[in-house]
């Protein structure tokens, strides 16, 4: 598979999967679905659902399987994900992400995160160390535009690049925009103008 920073400088077509969490319930432990969507570019090609833990810890396990497990898999170029968690705290390990699936892994953000604040909300976890550790290990955070990122797999400059190409309408990438979209229409019913 050609690296992407390739595929941008020959402008060829990037198939992205973006994952973002549908709606759920507050209760620690139940179920939360994510909607994974495919794009070639901002082209919508074809879509996964799966379910992780709130406030669990099997997001990344749970992402790696449903790419993996797909027809998919071999298609995907790069990775993005809707923030660096799954339903709460269910924290993502962007590295071990990125080296499972071999793909370059992005996690967008439309604000910059409150870490000050995330990590007392962190502290009423038994596993405090782990969760504060995934957060350290996902790396720096950048800032692009009116999206913040971390990433891991390529450089911050080509992930710019991956973003812009990714971008059809509004601020964030079409992946993540639809994920978000199609996720809140399966649970409530209808989707939500927050994308």
């Amino acid at each position: 598979m050609r690296p992407l920073k390739e595929l941008l400088r020959l402008n060829k077509n990037i198939r992205a999967i973006g994952f973002d969490d549908a709606p759920f319930q507050k209760e620690r432990g139940s179920s939360v679905n994510i909607s994974g969507i495919i794009c070639a570019n901002t082209h919508f090609e074809g879509m996964l659902w799966g379910e992780a833990t709130k406030d669990g810890v099997d997001a990344t396990y749970v992402l790696i399987n449903m790419l993996k497990n797909s027809k998919f898999y071999p298609q995907i170029h790069v990775v993005l994900t809707d923030g660096i968690a799954i339903g709460g705290f269910n924290i993502i390990d962007l590295p071990l992400l990125s080296a499972d699936l071999q793909r370059p892994c992005i996690a967008i953000m439309r604000k910059l995160p409150d870490l000050e604040r995330i990590d007392k909300a962190l502290h009423v976890f038994s596993d405090y160390q782990e969760r504060k550790k995934l957060l350290e290990d996902a790396g720096k955070i950048y800032k692009h535009d009116k999206l913040y990122f971390q990433v891991a797999g390529c450089s911050p400059m080509t992930a710019e690049k991956v973003i812009d190409k990714l971008i059809a309408q509004g601020n964030v990438p079409e992946v993540l925009r639809l994920a978000h979209l199609i996720g809140a229409a399966v649970k409530t019913g209808q989707s939500t103008n927050r994308a």
